[in-house]
């Protein structure tokens, strides 16, 4: 039997109420090696309860240029290796990974548009080995030019709450697939270090299924003068 079934076999007879002498001999099997066993389903069940957000932090990454037309509060140190940005400047990709039983992790991901829309997109959560997170962390930041950069869970948290914030006082609801995956970035309170916006003033780029028209309406309609917003429509 090899530790994935092993620990199944434990999680199911934990569950049962056994204790560990009585997994240990159910299953012909050493105290020594049941008691690691016993502990990581007990972090399961903690993690479990504690909700989605509280669960150990294996990795958070964010694409490199992140930072590129925003204003960020001197004092947070938060790092870009590319903060002039590239051709996808104002749609950053956060990626969150956290803690999923013995082996496994639990993934969300995240696309936000900085200048306007807050969250267009959203990912998960979805199950991985390690193995599996390494190798879908790289087809993820895969459309930039400067690639991923670790970032702390401060950082992925402000760029999706505060973005969805600053996008909902432009008149704009986040991707129907954020709620399901926003509390994987843990609690937050705001207000964001960051100021959203190109240069502080937002700035809209057409995406491939935008309804341009609707936003630009929307903007109109919300901030009562088209010069106080920026657009492009490709």
């Amino acid at each position: 039997m090899d530790t994935a079934e092993l620990l199944s076999e434990v999680r199911e007879l934990r569950g049962q109420g056994r204790s560990p002498k009585e997994i240990a001999r159910a299953l012909g099997v050493p105290p020594a090696v049941i008691t690691p066993l016993v502990r990581a389903v007990a972090a399961e069940k903690a993690a479990g309860d504690a909700g989605p957000g509280r669960a150990e932090l294996v990795g958070c990454w964010v694409s490199a240029g992140w930072s590129a037309g925003l204003t960020i509060d001197a004092s947070r140190q938060w790092p870009d290796p590319a903060p002039e940005g590239d051709r996808a400047a104002g749609m950053v990709s956060v990626l969150v990974a956290r803690r999923h039983g013995y082996d496994n992790t639990l993934v969300c991901g995240y696309l936000v548009d900085t200048y306007c829309l807050g969250a267009k997109n959203a990912f998960g959560p979805q199950v991985m080995s390690e193995l599996e997170l390494r190798r879908w962390r790289e087809f993820f930041f895969s459309d930039y030019s400067s690639g991923w950069t670790e970032a702390p869970i401060e950082l992925a948290a402000d760029l999706v709450f505060g973005g969805v914030e600053y996008a909902r006082g432009l008149g704009f609801e986040p991707h129907q697939d954020y709620a399901r995956c926003a509390d994987h970035l843990g609690p937050w309170e705001g207000p964001s270090a960051i100021t959203f916006g190109r240069d502080g003033k937002p700035f809209y780029m057409s995406g491939p299924d935008d309804d341009a028209r609707k936003v630009i309406r929307t903007l109109e309609r919300t901030l009562g003068d088209a010069s106080k917003f920026d657009y492009f429509i490709a």
